[in-house]
């Protein structure tokens, strides 16, 4: 699955619960080395990601010196976010562009955040859609720079209330891009009774129109956050990627790792297994409940031939191999065109 191809045949958030795209969110998780981000590229083609997404920024441009850090400091000891993004701002254009390549050699999507406008237009060559990071839901001009692009816009919509989502929302519609939103909650990690995914039920309502999906931050466990946010119809699932979640940092401790991601695959088959069709039909496997569970007219009596058939002469019994009592207003009246013993089941050549 590409991610065009989403947005091009999507529909409505009123559509059947579909199978999700899923992004491993590698971030800076590659921590300024081409071949740890090569091997989270590896990594995540192998465990099934449809995408894999970094993020580009220089830490002079996304903070100023005194920005207070909004992370389990147990995990992250650095306090300040000028300091931690200083860390991790090395890889740029070239590696950007070298990633893209070797992205395309394993086939598997690249996506990557900009942080500021120089990042922006240089990843606009590189990628078909543009990811907004939750902390730029406000940030007017920057949204309007890549709507600027043409290019479809998925959008986080963590720590927003309602209004600040509707604005960001009208800012993108009046510029023409496609739109997927995405359910987000920025705590890092985020505890289960905090993930409120109910919130995808949210977004779909106030948002018919829009692709909905979640940006998860819950600790990998089991993968069923992810699986409970498919069925409530989320299209787009993005969650922290790595290749070692015992590494210290921000984004390794809550990240999922290729054998979540192989986890996740498998939880999914057996939630579409379970789903099957949405159109109501009766199923192949059923057909022998439907001749021997149902129920046809049986005569309740003796009924000698010649006799007009009475609603009384008549009840309903497994299996059903004749009449069926759906029809049991066109048995009655008609005469009986041979002799029906009591507990016979009532057959068309039975009556006239």
């Amino acid at each position: 699955m590409k991610i065009m191809d989403l947005f091009k045949q999507y529909k409505s958030s009123a559509t059947a619960i579909i199978r999700p795209y899923i992004i491993a969110e590698a971030g800076v998780n590659h921590e300024g080395q081409m071949d740890l981000a090569k091997r989270l590229i590896d990594e995540a083609q192998e465990g099934g990601a449809h995408a894999i997404k970094f993020q580009t920024y220089k830490a002079d441009t996304i903070a100023s010196k005194d920005s207070p850090y909004y992370w389990d400091i147990t995990k992250e000891p650095t306090k300040s976010q000028h300091e931690l993004f200083k860390k991790y701002d090395k890889f740029w254009k070239p590696e950007f562009e070298n990633l893209k390549k070797y992205c395309d050699q394993v086939g598997i999507e690249f996506l990557s955040t900009p942080f500021d406008v120089e990042s922006a237009k240089f990843l606009n060559d590189l990628m078909p859609v543009f990811k907004i990071s939750s902390s730029d839901i406000t940030n007017k001009p920057f949204i309007e720079f890549m709507c600027g692009f043409k290019k479809p816009i998925i959008l986080s919509t963590g720590a927003s209330d309602l209004s600040e989502i509707k604005d960001a929302v009208s800012w993108i519609k009046a510029c023409g891009n496609p739109l997927s939103l995405l359910h987000c909650v920025l705590n890092y990690p985020t505890d289960d009774f905090n993930a409120n995914l109910g919130m995808i039920a949210g977004l779909k309502k106030e948002f018919p129109q829009y692709m909905i999906g979640y940006s998860d931050h819950t600790l990998p466990k089991d993968m069923r956050t992810l699986e409970v946010a498919t069925l409530l119809g989320a299209v787009i699932l993005e969650k922290h990627f790595t290749h070692d979640k015992t590494l210290p940092g921000n984004d390794h401790y809550h990240a999922m790792d290729r054998e979540d991601l192989k986890l996740l695959h498998r939880n999914l088959d057996r939630v579409f297994g379970l789903l099957g069709s949405f159109d109501i039909a009766a199923l192949a496997s059923e057909e022998p409940a439907r001749k021997n569970a149902r129920r046809s007219l049986v005569a309740s009596r003796d009924i000698p031939k010649g006799k007009t058939i009475d609603r009384e002469d008549l009840t309903w019994k497994r299996p059903a191999h004749g009449v069926s009592p759906k029809d049991i207003d066109i048995v009655v009246g008609k005469t009986a065109s041979c002799d029906i013993k009591e507990d016979d089941v009532i057959k068309q050549d039975m009556f006239l």
